[in-house]
C-alpha cells in the first residue's frame, strides 16, 4: 500500500502534531524520573500521550532501573518488548505495580 501524497501544509501539519506528541512524551518520562509521578499514576492515566509509550520507556525513567534490570523484568512477567502501556492487561498492571510498587 503506497503512502498517501500530502500537500506541503497537511506535511507540515503531521510534523508539527508529531513534534507536540514527542514532547508530551517526553515530559512524562521526565515526571516519572523526577518522582513526581508514580507508575501507578502512568499506567492508570487514560490519555493518549500514556497509552501510547511503550512499558520499556516508562521502567526506564523510574529510578534505578536500567535496561538490563527493565529486560530481565519484562522478560520475568511475559511481557513483549514493544507493548505499549495502552495495550497491557489487568493481570500486566497487577503484576507490574507488585514488583516495583
Amino acid at each position: 500500500m503506497a503512502l498517501p501524497t500530502l500537500t506541503p501544509e497537511q506535511r507540515a501539519e503531521a510534523l508539527a502534531k508529531a513534534q507536540e506528541a514527542r514532547k508530551a512524551r517526553s515530559e512524562l518520562l521526565a515526571a516519572l524520573k523526577a518522582g513526581t509521578l508514580s507508575l501507578g499514576d502512568v499506567l492508570a492515566r487514560e490519555d493518549a500521550v500514556a497509552k501510547k509509550t511503550k512499558v520499556t520507556q516508562v521502567l526506564k525513567a523510574l529510578p534505578g532501573y536500567g535496561p538490563a534490570k527493565v529486560a530481565a523484568l519484562i522478560e520475568k512477567l511475559g511481557i513483549d518488548e514493544n507493548r505499549r502501556v495502552g495495550g497491557l492487561g489487568e493481570q500486566q498492571r497487577a503484576k507490574l505495580l507488585a514488583e516495583i510498587g
